[in-house]
C-alpha cells in the first residue's frame, strides 16, 4: 500500500509537475529511451527551478519507491511459490524484481548527474541513463508478467481443487 501510494504521488504530483514545467516527458515516463537531443530538450525546458524540484522533490521518491515495488513483486512471487511449489517461476520473478530495482537506481543515477552537469551532459552519460530506462521497464513489466502468470496458476490449481475435488488441503 505505501509503494502504491509513493506511485500515485509520483505520477500525479511530481512527474506531472515536471512535465507541466518542461512541456516535456520526464525521464522516468520515457520507456523506450531517449537520445542526447530529448534530453537537452527535457533539461531545457525544466529551467533551474524545474531541474531543482526533479532533484528535491522527484529523485527522493523514486528512492524510496523501487525497493518498495521490489520487496512487493519477491513478496508476492514468493508466496504464489510457496503454495504452488514452483520454483522455477519464483526464481526468475525474483530476480526480474531486484534487477528491476537496481537499474531504476541506475537510472536515478544517471538522471541526477545529467540534471548536475547541466548545460553539458556526456553524451554517454545520457545513453547509459536511457538503457537503464529502458531495462528497467523491461524488467519490472517481466517481473509483474511473473507475478500474474504464478497467481492465475495459483488461482487455477486452487479453483480445481475447490470446484473438481472438493476435498484435499486447499492452500
Amino acid at each position: 500500500m505505501i509503494g502504491a501510494s509513493v506511485y500515485w504521488l509520483m505520477i500525479n504530483v511530481t512527474l506531472a509537475q515536471i512535465q507541466a514545467i518542461s512541456g516535456q516527458v520526464p525521464f522516468d515516463m520515457r520507456p523506450l529511451g531517449y537520445s542526447p537531443a530529448e534530453a537537452a530538450a527535457l533539461l531545457a525546458g525544466l529551467t533551474a527551478d524545474g531541474r531543482a524540484y526533479y532533484l528535491t522533490h522527484q529523485i527522493p521518491l523514486d528512492t524510496i519507491y523501487p525497493a518498495l515495488l521490489a520487496l512487493a513483486l519477491v513478496a508476492m512471487n514468493s508466496w504464489f511459490g510457496q503454495r504452488m511449489k514452483s520454483s522455477t517461476l519464483v526464481r526468475l520473478g525474483i530476480v526480474a524484481s531486484l534487477g528491476a530495482a537496481v537499474l531504476d537506481y541506475a537510472e536515478n543515477l544517471g538522471v541526477a548527474a545529467m540534471i548536475l552537469t547541466w548545460p553539458e551532459p556526456a553524451d554517454l552519460l545520457v545513453n547509459a541513463a536511457s538503457i537503464a530506462t529502458i531495462a528497467k521497464s523491461i524488467l519490472t513489466t517481466v517481473a509483474v508478467t511473473l507475478v500474474l502468470i504464478s497467481g492465475s496458476k495459483w488461482a487455477f490449481g486452487y479453483l480445481k481443487q475447490v470446484f473438481f475435488w472438493g476435498r484435499g488441503k486447499v492452500t
